[in-house]
């Protein structure tokens, strides 16, 4: 077997931290990656909404509107990501705890249930301000995937959402892990597939220099939906192949679903939760590049 050649210490996931009285204070990782992801978002859909030049008229907002829907954005994908970790992964403990659901400081949300939460924030101030969605989509498409490249990467050093285990050269030792479904070996830890930088690189990295170069040199703004069906396709077919070298969530797996699976086509073969709720998102990327290059040409 080749041995991994990351041995990934154990990192803090707090940044700081601090107490006053019995209350303890700190900043994470992960909340550092979901600040610095909306600071790059806004920043950079100010500037796109700034250029003329990228779009077939005039931008569909001016600065001013754009601050003012970050305000939205930010609290429907916190509520949308709640929410759909709640419903989509535990809802049989939430159900039993539900006051357990406002307590996001212990963790636990959905990227699905937080791009719905952005989509229907996204629509509701469009729809009440007068603004064409399809521009507004488009921008935010673009300037979403700095911000998943940094989420992905908040999981890695936090040492959570585990691949499967592997023997490949780029293998990671994360310092904790489920250990019952690793081979034992190495003093009972495990080398693992690094499936939270594949996410990072496949869902953020890749997509946002790509749609960059389509924005920038290809004029896709002209055509509205055209860059929105992409990221959805993009997302969608990239969280779908890394679930296949990804441990999914303990609430799922059993002595009879090692692998699981939420939905069985046959006894072997079946979609985890990722893969379920990334199908939708394919098929609506797919179906609206086709009917867009079908409409230009």
């Amino acid at each position: 077997m080749t041995l991994p050649v990351i041995m990934l210490p154990v990192l803090d996931p707090e940044i700081v931290s601090f107490d006053i009285g019995s209350f303890h204070f700190a900043l994470r990782w992960y909340a550092l990656a979901y600040v610095a992801g909306f600071v790059v978002a806004w920043r950079w859909f100010v500037s796109i909404m700034s250029k003329p030049s990228l779009w077939a008229t005039t931008p569909p907002m001016n600065p001013a509107q754009a601050e003012k829907l970050l305000t939205w954005i930010v609290v429907g994908v916190i509520i949308g990501g709640r929410l759909g970790y709640v419903l989509f992964y535990n809802p049989g403990y939430y159900a039993a705890n539900p006051l357990d659901a406002l307590a996001i400081w212990q963790g636990g949300m959905s990227f699905h249930g937080g791009f719905a939460g952005l989509i229907v924030a996204t629509v509701a101030y469009c729809k009440l301000n007068g603004i064409p969605v399809s521009g507004v989509a488009d921008t935010i498409s673009i300037v979403c995937t700095p911000g998943l490249f940094f989420g992905r990467v908040a999981n890695f050093i936090n040492s959570e959402l585990w691949g499967a285990p592997s023997d490949l050269p780029w293998a990671v030792v994360f310092p904790t892990g489920p250990a019952s479904v690793c081979p034992d070996y190495w003093a009972g830890a495990c080398s693992r597939h690094p499936s939270q930088l594949y996410e990072a690189l496949l869902e953020g990295a890749i997509p946002c220099v790509l749609m960059a170069w389509l924005v920038y040199k290809r004029s896709w703004l002209h055509s509205p939906w055209r860059t929105t069906g992409l990221f959805f396709a993009a997302y969608g077919f990239a969280r779908f192949l890394v679930e296949f070298v990804r441990i999914p969530d303990a609430q799922f797996l059993s002595e009879t679903n090692q692998a699981g699976h939420v939905v069985r086509l046959t006894e072997d073969i079946g979609l985890t939760m990722g893969q379920t709720l990334s199908l939708p998102m394919i098929l609506i990327g797919l179906t609206v590049l086709a009917v867009n290059f079908r409409r230009r040409s």
